[in-house]
């Protein structure tokens, strides 16, 4: 019956039509043409294969509501725990709504784990509504505790407040209208006795109206510190070892608004990155009513530059010179990190066969657009025997910084990189299409200067197709048993999940189509794998390895360039070609197995059918 609804809610949410009408069409449909058959049916009356459309279903209400039910239905199995510490929940309470205060305690009362207390502090309320809720719960549960402070300090004060009260081993903080999940604190718990060295850890959350309905589901990243650095995504329910909170002296007054991205920071100084994780459950509703940044993110101003603030202090106690200022949406930042001393030699490596037209294109773009002085461009030659092209080689000649290299062999995608990277002079390599045309002028400055940063590896960037669509925004593991791109399809402009593309962040990998290395690292892995994937997959491959070896890959979308995507090369058209992308399919699942489903940056909850950050339904394929 489930799988049947999904089908008739796609057709519900879309038309405008009766819906009892639509009801009954769709499911007489489902009847006559089954599960594929409907798959593709959608897909052709409503071109679903552009994505736009699944990912408003991501963000409605009907659609979650039937995730939920799934969720609700299936048993979960509750493990017996041999480590019960006593968890902390912190609330700071100012005037908040009876109704909403009762939801808020009550949703901690009926957590089915129950080693835990309730400290909260009231910043001296003037609703004596308020005030007699928490008199009475302070009376009903031993495990609550309230302190009443005398004058108004805002949240930071009022939390250090609750904070002073807490004896647990962990403390998990809690806004006064919002609610945990039942499962929140035992869920949380269970991951700590899985692995006993964790200090943070956070989970998904989502959204709650004044009705109670919930909505908006945020299935977070797993660890992510470049994502972090752009907005604080961790959000809620974060759990966080009392001893660690004590190091760094709480919450900090002047920070309020971001005052728990500020904690968060300052606790990344005292922990190890394998001390954090996620716990892919949705264990928080954050209320979203009038005045609150749940419901908008402009509501409180002031949340922006307290994060600037924390973020600028994080980065001078770490002694790292960066320059940080306000990103493309709200509540999100922008770190640069300028290059220092003299800007290195960066090699641009232009693989190319023919195709005057595409490559002309390019190397003007380039040209145009590169504000950065000190590169090269090294033209890798397949080949080429067109009359056009052949003279464009001879004007190319009176610029001193690029050079033609003749690659006399059959097409080989990677082996034609590795050659021309073997040519490279520069410290920094930028491997790049000749079908792609640069749009911004900072292009190879942002690039470089990540690339150059001591733990990152491979540094994408945002492409577009010619009627500009998103063509690439990062590399997803697992979609389409390999990998796919994020936001594909999506329309240039769109904010995409969660302001995903609009945030410089961490992803498994980034397409070489545009993409920036050390040249140390790129021979330090080998390069592209020119024996096993000559032409599919040797990026994806490439940023995988510099992962195993404890680099993160990076994307950002400062970096913006149009892709009039394997128009020199054609093509998957043949059998030959097709013969030859089954068996780099084949390779890639060898080489990477598990790991290609297990993509630390995206969410198990989320599709791994499409490219568009959709709720995974149980019953997809």
């Amino acid at each position: 019956m489930i799988k049947k609804l999904i089908y008739i809610i796609f057709y519900d949410l879309k038309s405008k039509r009766d819906p009892l009408r639509i009801f009954k069409k769709s499911y007489a449909r489902y009847q006559r043409l089954g599960y594929e058959g409907m798959i593709n049916r959608l897909e052709k009356e409503y071109s679903l294969v552009d994505s736009t459309y699944y990912m408003t279903l991501a963000d409605n209400k009907k659609a979650y509501a039937l995730w939920m039910k799934y969720q609700k239905e299936r048993e979960v199995s509750r493990e017996l725990l041999t480590y019960t510490p006593l968890i902390s929940v912190i609330i700071p309470t100012y005037n908040t709504p009876p109704h909403y205060l009762k939801a808020c305690i009550e949703s901690v009362l009926s957590q089915i784990y129950k080693n835990f207390e309730i400290c909260i502090a009231d910043d001296a309320s003037s609703n004596q509504e308020t005030l007699e809720v928490l008199k009475e719960y302070e009376k009903k549960d031993e495990r609550i505790k309230i302190v009443y402070r005398e004058e108004n300090g805002h949240v930071s004060e009022a939390s250090n407040s609750a904070l002073s009260l807490a004896s647990g081993v962990f403390v998990a903080f809690l806004d006064h209208d919002d609610m945990l999940a039942p499962e929140a604190l035992y869920q949380m718990v269970k991951r700590v006795n899985e692995k006993p060295h964790l200090k943070l850890l956070y989970s998904d959350e989502d959204k709650i109206d004044a009705k109670n309905q919930r909505y908006d589901p945020h299935f977070k990243s797993g660890w992510n510190p470049d994502m972090f650095f752009s907005q604080n995504y961790l959000s809620h329910l974060t759990l966080i070892q009392k001893a660690l909170i004590d190091t760094i002296g709480g919450f900090r007054k002047g920070y309020e608004g971001s005052q728990d991205y500020d904690l968060y920071l300052r606790c990344l100084h005292h922990i190890e990155e394998s001390e954090i994780d996620h716990v892919e459950h949705i264990l928080y509703h954050w209320r979203a009513i009038d005045g609150s940044t749940a419901l908008c993110a402009h509501e409180k101003r002031y949340t922006m530059t307290s994060g600037l603030k924390a973020l600028e202090d994080y980065f001078n106690t770490q002694g790292q010179k960066v320059t940080i200022e306000k990103g493309m949406v709200d509540n999100t930042y922008k770190v640069s990190y300028p290059i220092t001393g003299t800007p290195p030699l960066v090699s641009i490596v232009i693989p190319t066969r023919d195709r005057h037209d595409l490559l002309h294109k390019c190397i003007d773009s380039i040209l145009k657009f590169t504000e950065y002085e000190n590169y090269e461009i090294l033209i890798v030659d397949n080949e080429s025997s067109e009359a056009q092209t052949l003279l464009y080689f001879e004007e190319l000649k009176k610029y001193q910084n690029i050079k033609i290299i003749e690659y006399h062999y059959p097409f080989n995608f990677s082996a034609i990189n590795n050659f021309g990277v073997d040519h490279a002079q520069g410290e920094v390599v930028v491997l790049l299409n000749n079908d792609v045309e640069i749009i911004s002028k900072h292009w190879l400055t942002e690039m470089v200067e990540h690339a150059l940063r001591p733990e990152i590896g491979a540094v994408g960037a945002m492409l577009y197709y010619d009627d500009d669509r998103i063509q690439h925004a990062g590399v997803i593991l697992g979609i389409g048993g390999v990998a796919g791109h994020s936001h594909k399809y999506f329309s240039k402009g769109m904010f995409g999940y969660f302001s995903r593309l609009k945030i410089i962040q961490n992803y498994a990998a980034v397409t070489g189509a545009c993409l920036a290395v050390k040249k140390s690292l790129y021979e330090a892995v080998g390069g592209l794998d020119q024996e096993n994937l000559s032409v599919a997959f040797n990026d994806v491959d490439f940023c995988l390895k510099l992962q195993e070896k404890g680099y993160r890959n990076l994307w950002t979308p400062y970096v913006e360039l149009y892709h009039h995507e394997s128009k020199s090369r054609g093509l998957e058209d043949t059998d030959e070609k097709q013969e030859r992308f089954q068996q780099e399919v084949a390779y890639m699942k060898r080489r990477w197995g598990k790991k290609l489903m297990r993509d630390p940056y995206y969410n198990s909850h989320l599709t791994r059918k499409y490219e568009n950050f959709m709720i995974h339904f149980p019953l997809e394929k």
